[in-house]
């Protein structure tokens, strides 16, 4: 009884690997109801190997399907993070962050816990899987006839149901070749992610503002404090999905007459980001360079180039340009490559207050740091801001209250309302409410900004940095994400007017959408000289 059972055992496991969709979000019990032709020509296989060479062959076989598996779990993983399988050539430096990010959320003894697990976990799937093949083609010899007629049996119903397109579950035929159409396509992946170092140098050589004099660069914009808040994972979603719309939607409406009624308009049309559920350092990089950097190789050519950036527009159009990262706590080099004059990070913006889980500090802190540290300064040069806004960062497990900016202080205000970094995720039902909390927090308290200390001079750029994970979207989300301009300068939207954006905060649906990567050239062109 118990050879019976361990036998069945290494049968669903083995199945497990050939039929499980690589998508995070068709992983249901229906989709595991299938034929995997693998297997089909896998008992063939042993039928017809001799004796002396089955064992070894069984072994070879069951370890590369035990890499295949290990392979496609982190397709799962990485869909369900980042909406796109793992390469393979390029994917490796991703880890890096998302290690830290474990850290950020469950301390530094939960992320080397996390560690050890995966490089055990992988390890024991390969050995086990070779182990659970070997078992099975033991029995198939054993029993050839049955073993021969089932092949056969599940070799014909493979053909009719792959003919006549059968499913149990939407866009998972019962007809399974997942492991084979897995191994192409990341061999296929792996030949381009190779050339892509030579593509990106392709497009990375034309650049139509390089030659540019500094003379006619943002003369749109001279005199002009800008401000570039990326916001965190606010996506197309937030304003469109019918769980978070009617709220969200709200406070853009109401948003957009607040600021009226102190002077300010504002235009707003969607983007589509280079990434989706994280990475955001790769959009921040493809908005400012106006090049598409979509993987970490990119991005390391990126920052090793001259390329111009928008933020080194503004440096030679004679503005002191500043970047606030409350999420960097460490050296960043890549600052001196976006051109700032300063850098404000999470160890020298003075906060004294509680952390709000991955958000170091809240949103509104990290605006009053600006407005304390560089906009209130007499005779000043124009400013050029970016900053990145993270309270509506993943885990959404603690969310600031906005609280009167003249009581910002050094953030001790804040206090009590904090859980730490290590605060623990939402309840599964309660996250998506949780992150509509965070995107309506970071977006009130950038209407109140404006409100409370633009002026004549103000202008505000924000945009989503990436749509949040499957995990909030829903399975099929776009990559799109809203991006705004305000100003009280009427001139400075007229500008844009033939952008064809929405009047407000809050973008049409039928509003047009660009590539991120184009945002740079439109904005220099319509702001230049």
């Amino acid at each position: 009884m118990a050879a019976r059972a361990v036998t069945v055992a290494a049968f669903l496991f083995v199945l497990a690997a050939l039929v499980a969709p690589a998508e995070f979000a068709r992983l249901t019990p229906g989709a595991f109801a299938r034929i995997p032709v693998e297997g089909v020509l896998g008992v063939a296989l042993v039928l017809v190997v001799p004796a002396r060479a089955r064992r070894w062959a069984a072994l070879t076989a069951g370890a590369v399907l035990g890499l295949l598996f290990v392979l496609k779990v982190t397709d799962i993983g990485f869909d369900a993070v980042l909406v796109r399988p793992f390469d393979l050539v390029l994917d490796w430096p991703m880890l890096g962050p998302g290690v830290e990010f474990v850290k950020e959320s469950a301390g530094q003894a939960g992320a080397i816990g996390a560690v050890v697990l995966v490089v055990v976990l992988a390890v024991g799937v390969v050995a086990l899987m070779a182990l659970s093949v070997l078992r099975l083609s033991r029995v198939a010899a054993r029993h050839t006839g049955p073993a021969a007629w089932g092949a056969g049996v599940l070799g014909t119903a493979w053909v009719a149901c792959a003919v006549l397109g059968a499913q149990f579950v939407h866009g998972v035929p019962v007809a399974s070749r997942s492991a084979a159409v897995l191994a192409y396509d990341h061999a296929r992946a792996v030949r381009t992610s190779l050339n892509d170092r030579k593509e990106f140098a392709k497009a990375a050589a034309v650049d139509k503002f390089r030659d540019t004099p500094d003379a006619k660069l943002l003369t749109g914009l001279r005199g002009k404090d800008v401000l570039l808040a990326f916001v965190e994972s606010y996506g197309r979603s937030a304003v469109e999905s019918p769980q978070y719309a009617p709220q969200v939607d709200a406070v853009l409406d109401q948003g957009t007459q607040r600021l009226g009624k102190a002077g300010f308009g504002a235009r707003s049309g969607w983007l589509t980001s280079s990434t989706a559920g994280g990475g955001s350092w790769l959009a921040h990089a493809t908005l400012l360079s106006g090049l598409w950097i979509n993987n970490q190789q990119r991005y390391q050519s990126l920052v090793h180039s001259d390329r111009l950036t928008l933020n080194g527009a503004f440096h030679k159009a004679d503005a002191r340009t500043v970047a606030l990262m409350p999420a960097i706590t460490r050296a960043w080099p890549e600052g001196k490559f976006y051109g700032y004059d300063q850098v404000y990070d999470d160890r020298n913006l003075g906060y004294r207050g509680p952390r709000f889980s991955f958000a170091t500090m809240p949103d509104q802190y990290t605006l009053s740091t600006l407005q304390r540290t560089e906009l209130a300064k007499k005779d000043r040069s124009p400013v050029m801001a970016e900053t990145a806004l993270v309270s509506s960062h993943a885990p959404w497990a603690s969310i600031p209250r906005l609280v009167p900016w003249n009581q910002v202080g050094d953030g001790s205000v804040f206090n009590g309302m904090g859980k730490g970094y290590d605060a623990p995720w939402p309840a599964p039902g309660q996250i998506r409410t949780e992150y509509r909390k965070s995107i309506e927090y970071t977006l009130n308290t950038l209407v109140s900004y404006v409100e409370t200390y633009g002026d004549d001079d103000t202008v505000l750029v924000f945009l989503g940095d990436h749509q949040p994970a499957p995990l909030i979207t829903g399975a099929g989300a776009s990559r799109d994400v809203p991006i705004t301009i305000v100003a009280k300068d009427k001139a400075v939207l007229d500008k844009v007017s033939g952008w064809g954006w929405q009047d407000g905060l809050r973008p049409a649906k039928n509003t047009p959408v660009w590539p991120m990567s184009a945002f740079r050239d439109r904005f220099l062109t319509a702001f230049g000289g």
